[in-house]
């Protein structure tokens, strides 16, 4: 999952939310409480309209929910491991076969733990690939070598699938797919699964690095400075759990606002009631953080409340497909109305 404001989440929220309080590795992001501005439900009402005729896809949930099955069929998705080749295998030919143009980011890195360095992929699934105004869809698609939140240090080691934490966006993804060549849409759209969000060996403060994926695509980005340029972009972590609630992210709300504002707005319209509008979340690092750096306005959808994060019972059946459709009725409608 991300790497939270403290640690991971929120420490006051995790302890709440998860019966454990990861240690402080990082400082607040861009922005700060003190200078954030305060946030009315009522902002959400503003310029409503848009397109009329945007209508969510059909959807198909339990499709979803069974790429989601099949996903963690393969086991453990590790940067570098056989699982994470076999799973980049099954979603670019999945991307490929439903019209998108696929590529890979490949890119070597040394954790800080680790005594040898290790290659790492970014897959990138383009739509309409010659439009110069784009959008990113994306979440990372690698997951953690250990499940760092057992109460039992001995079960850190055990085959850890992370169904929500790393498959749940793949799995929207996946089943989007299907829709998206027949989506009107007036921008490109790209696909992207980062790679490298997860991979953390020791989670002591100030150790191991995140965000290996995201951080060399918004890098690459910067420094190449394509004719396509990036407009927005949406971030999904841990999407799928049972009864999942949305709160804005702070740091979405800080750096992307007006898109922040536009996804809770449809949530509101299409009575996505996983979007929690009352309720501030607290301040997240994660892959979205380096896309905003380098000017891509990005926000992140992502559930606090999930209580089997890196732990072992991350497992499918404790996925809802009904979260899963929720999230993307809402990308639908909004990829539509984008300009």
């Amino acid at each position: 999952m991300m790497r939270v404001l403290l640690g991971g989440i929120v420490v006051s929220l995790m302890a709440a939310s998860f019966g454990c309080v990861p240690e402080s590795k990082s400082t607040q992001a861009s922005g700060s409480e003190e200078a954030s501005e305060p946030r009315q439900r009522d902002e959400f009402a503003q310029d409503r309209g848009g397109d009329a005729k945007a209508v969510p896809v059909a959807f198909d949930a339990k499709r979803a929910m069974k790429y989601l099955e099949k996903i963690c069929d393969i086991g453990p998705r590790i940067s570098g491991s056989e699982g994470m080749k076999k799973q980049r295998e099954l979603v670019k030919k999945h991307f490929e076969d439903h019209g998108a143009k696929v590529r890979l980011q490949t890119f070597t890195v040394k954790q800080e733990s680790q005594k040898d360095p290790v290659e790492m992929t970014n897959l990138i699934a383009s739509w309409n690939p010659d439009r110069l105004q784009r959008v990113i869809l994306c979440s990372h698609y690698d997951t953690r070598p250990i499940a760092d939140q057992e109460e039992n240090r001995r079960k850190w080691n055990e085959p850890f699938i992370s169904a929500n934490d790393g498959g749940s966006g793949v799995a929207l993804l996946m089943e989007l797919a299907h829709h998206m060549k027949d989506l009107k849409t007036k921008v490109g759209v790209d696909f992207v699964l980062f790679d490298g969000e997860e991979y953390i060996f020791d989670p002591a403060p100030d150790h191991d690095r995140y965000f290996f994926g995201s951080e060399y695509f918004a890098e690459s980005y910067r420094k190449e400075k394509p004719k396509q340029r990036y407009i927005a972009a949406v971030l999904l972590d841990m999407i799928g759990g049972k009864n999942a609630n949305f709160p804005v992210e702070e740091n979405s709300w800080l750096s992307a606002r007006a898109l922040t504002r536009d996804l809770w707005q449809i949530a509101d319209e299409l009575k996505c009631t996983s979007f929690d509008l009352n309720h501030e979340g607290p301040s997240v690092l994660d892959d979205h953080i380096a896309l905003n750096r380098v000017g891509i306005p990005a926000c992140d959808i992502i559930d606090f409340s999930y209580k089997h994060w890196h732990r072992l019972s991350d497992v499918p059946a404790n996925c809802s497909a009904d979260s899963l459709e929720q999230v993307a009725k809402v990308l639908s409608v909004w990829l539509q109305r984008v300009k």
